[in-house]
């Protein structure tokens, strides 16, 4: 058993520790609450919007599509990979690095598969093994839609110049503060799906059908990325405010046995020293 001095000394490091990872906590849970009500006001639009364009894309003429949605042989891909900054978050980075790595392996063994970076954490271990064409670790300091829009035009370009055939987007959904679910969501091209109702439209078009589904699908694609990285900044709070309350519990469990074996140490020390004493007393009368 270690004595009392090592004992103390571990009492104080792990409350020290406690200490830290509930205010860490804390922390989490209040920038959670702003990133939770961002991500849940933007969430109908993104989707609605989704859905307008993929009504009116797929009852457009083949010969009319658009350049965004040009299907092309799958050579080259680039994979949008959105993690944090920062650790102490779970497995949150963990399960982004593990999807990337699934899709390159399995997915898209036989492409050439370059990873675009949005986040420190992916980056810092996927560079070791694949080509990271673009590392942008500051848009979480300012994350707004203007920003975001920058990426996404240049994604945009990027497949617009025939550089890769195809570009997908993972990243942590938020669902709740315990519960992230990885998405893998395809980019570029665009999906179109063509269904009976949205073969039943009956809108009325000012300017041209095509006009308004060239204008939104930019607009479409930007949202996209937006609400991914939103998505993420969500997950990461919540998945680091349950990773800091089990390590609260974890610290406060361990401290606590700690205590317990200090105080039969304790006893035990000064029970022998009893003994030690009556002993010494026993002898002299002796």
């Amino acid at each position: 058993m270690a004595n009392l001095k090592e004992l103390r000394s571990r009492i104080t490091s792990v409350s020290s520790t406690m200490q830290i990872t509930s205010a860490m906590k804390m922390v989490s849970a209040a920038k959670l609450s702003k990133a939770q009500d961002a991500i849940t006001s933007m969430r109908p639009y993104a989707e609605k919007l989704t859905q307008l364009l993929q009504d009116l894309s797929a009852t457009l003429d083949d010969d009319s599509g658009s350049k965004y949605a040009e299907e092309r042989e799958v050579k080259k891909v680039l994979i949008v990979a959105i993690s944090s900054n920062k650790g102490l978050a779970g497995a949150f980075n963990t399960n982004i690095i593990k999807k990337v790595k699934s899709k390159i392996q399995e997915e898209y063994q036989d492409k050439e598969v370059e990873v675009y970076s949005l986040g420190k954490k992916a980056n810092d271990i996927l560079k070791k093994t694949y080509p990271v064409h673009t590392n942008n670790n500051g848009i979480f300091d300012e994350l707004t839609f203007e920003n975001v829009s920058e990426i996404a035009e240049e994604l945009m370009q990027l497949f617009l110049d025939g550089k890769f055939d195809r570009i997908d987007i993972v990243y942590n959904q938020f669902k709740n503060a315990a519960t992230q679910i990885v998405m893998d969501e395809q980019f570029l091209p665009i999906q179109t799906f063509e269904s009976e109702s949205n073969k039943q439209l009956d809108y009325i078009f000012e300017p041209s059908k095509l006009e308004i589904v060239k204008d939104l699908i930019p607009k479409s694609l930007k949202m996209q990325l937006f609400k991914g990285l939103r998505d993420s900044f969500a997950a990461e709070h919540g998945a680091r405010m349950t990773a800091m309350h089990k390590a609260t519990d974890n610290a406060k469990e361990l401290r606590d046995d700690l205590k317990l074996s200090y105080n039969k140490a304790r006893q035990a020390s000064i029970t022998n020293e009893i003994l030690e004493i009556v002993g010494g007393a026993e002898a002299l009368n002796g």
